[in-house]
């Protein structure tokens, strides 16, 4: 059993990484920076969306893909319904608050399972990221769906990408999931940039901290794996509310004491990243 496991490791090393591939950036873009979680309901698409515009308030132009096929949120988190326009060669991303979109939310009926297999997936991403026209963005922020499938390994092999941000729950089910999404990465030879600790706290009407999720997991994950923590976004209903109207609370309010942690995070990434 070691054997087989031994030659499995070795071939996911191999598809992983496979030698003298050259990998395309994305046009019409600087910097490209993956959002990512192992494991769904950790709150990745609401960092995403929020970081978009802290990085916007600091004067980058960005845009926002959304690579999650099988459940796009972006239409409902953006407040958008309309189709992109084309001119039977590119999409051209929808624009919002000053910021740029895609999403195959987009193309498809928001009721519309898409109950595809891995090649049409494939394909999908190679549309979002060959055939979508960006207008010079500094930063291309990509929400990332959760696993290490098909999608993760498509961007993996194909895409030139400047860094990932992985986002978990401070709970030790999420951080299994974390662990291998680490590895995933150091693997396929994309640098991760750092760790968030998502949902971290609960700040109770008597301004105590509750730690639902458990404490100081996320931070314990990074240094474990000699990773940066860039920092805790707390449990907010503020920031849940402005994602269910389509309002981003980084754009909304930007002196929130939320949209202030956001933008301590964008820029860190700007330093690790420009």
């Amino acid at each position: 059993m070691s054997d087989n496991k031994g030659k499995m490791g070795e071939s996911l090393k191999e598809k992983t990484t496979p030698k003298n591939f050259k990998k395309n950036p994305i046009k019409g873009t600087k910097f490209t920076v993956m959002v990512s979680s192992a494991k769904g309901g950790v709150g990745k698409s609401t960092f995403a969306i929020n970081l978009t515009f802290a990085l916007q308030k600091l004067g980058k132009k960005v845009g926002l893909l959304d690579a999650d096929i099988h459940g796009p949120s972006l239409p409902k988190m953006i407040g958008l319904n309309e189709k992109p326009k084309s001119d039977g060669k590119l999409l051209f991303p929808l624009e919002k608050y000053g910021a740029q979109f895609m999403s195959l939310g987009f193309l498809v009926d928001e009721k519309t399972p898409m109950i595809w297999r891995g090649p049409m997936v494939i394909s999908a991403i190679k549309t979002l990221t060959e055939k979508v026209s960006w207008k010079d963005l500094d930063f291309l922020i990509i929400d990332m769906p959760p696993g290490t499938g098909d999608t993760q390994l498509t961007f993996a092999q194909d895409v030139k990408i400047d860094g990932a941000i992985i986002i978990s729950t401070p709970q030790e089910l999420a951080l299994m999931d974390v662990q291998r999404g680490i590895q995933m990465f150091d693997k396929t030879k994309i640098k991760i940039i750092g760790l968030v600790d998502n949902m971290s706290f609960f700040k109770g009407e008597d301004g105590k901290k509750y730690n639902i999720f458990g404490e100081g997991g996320v931070e314990k994950t990074a240094k474990q794996f000699d990773k940066k923590f860039l920092g805790q976004v707390p449990i907010s209903t503020s920031l849940r509310e402005s994602a269910d109207l389509g309002l981003p609370l980084t754009y909304k309010e930007p002196d929130h004491e939320i949209s202030k942690i956001f933008s301590d995070i964008a820029n860190k990434i700007m330093q690790d990243v420009v």
